[in-house]
């Protein structure tokens, strides 16, 4: 959120450009890498419920899902989603994407504790986010103290905590995809570098997203000190 004619917005400039630089990245990798077909020609489908089966998870059923990059795994309903480019798709993008959905799935099922705890705090995320702004303009603009904007400050942080433990929980599923796909012979071994480049560029806009987070909670702490 943009506080109006306040100076404290050139804190977020830098990760304002790196998330542009992040969106564009993941764009123009994912869409050249979904023109290259694997060799072997196996399905995005395919590969995730190979991979669930051999894991042990029959019972996680895999629907088609609307949009593009829509792609998820639904932890509380136990779902895995691919949209249409990936379900379908037996391009290098298509398999890469797919089996990082069935990595959460699998750190879902082993407990992966990064998994977990982001799991246990999203909904207090979730209600910080949007509760936070609240707090934070009625501060600025209705209080001469910091009591209101301190309470938004800290709803933020929950925020920020969420985007900052969602990093270990993407690389692993980054991690978990690659070996998955080289070991099960979903792709041959010149084409592990251009699966390998889909997932770090898809990785990145979580990175962005962590930055452009961070920032901004900094940018408040410097707004809430100038108060003082």
């Amino acid at each position: 959120m943009f506080l109006p004619y306040d100076t404290t917005i050139l804190i977020l400039i830098p990760t304002i450009i790196f998330t542009m630089y992040a969106q564009n990245k993941v764009q123009t990798t994912f869409n050249r890498y979904l023109r290259v077909p694997t060799r072997k020609g196996y399905t995005g489908y395919d590969v995730a419920r190979f991979i669930l089966d051999q894991n042990g998870l029959r019972d996680v059923p895999i629907e088609m899902s609307p949009g593009r990059l829509s792609d998820h795994y639904n932890p509380s309903r136990r779902i895995l989603r691919l949209s249409r480019d990936v379900y379908n798709g037996t391009s290098i993008a298509s398999v890469s994407v797919a089996a990082h959905e069935v990595g959460h799935a699998i750190q879902h099922a082993r407990g992966y504790i990064p998994l977990t705890f982001r799991n246990t705090i999203f909904p207090i995320a979730k209600f910080g986010s949007s509760a936070a702004w609240f707090f934070i303009m009625a501060g600025l603009l209705f209080s001469s103290t910091n009591f209101l904007l301190d309470i938004g400050i800290i709803l933020y942080f929950t925020a920020v905590l969420f985007q900052i433990i969602t990093l270990p929980v993407e690389f692993n599923a980054s991690n978990r995809a690659l070996e998955l796909l080289d070991s099960n012979g979903f792709i041959d071994r010149d084409e592990y570098r251009g699966s390998k480049k889909v997932l770090n560029a898809a990785a990145l806009t979580y990175v962005a997203a962590m930055a452009a987070a961070v920032s901004q909670l900094i940018r408040l702490l410097v707004i809430r000190n100038r108060r003082e």
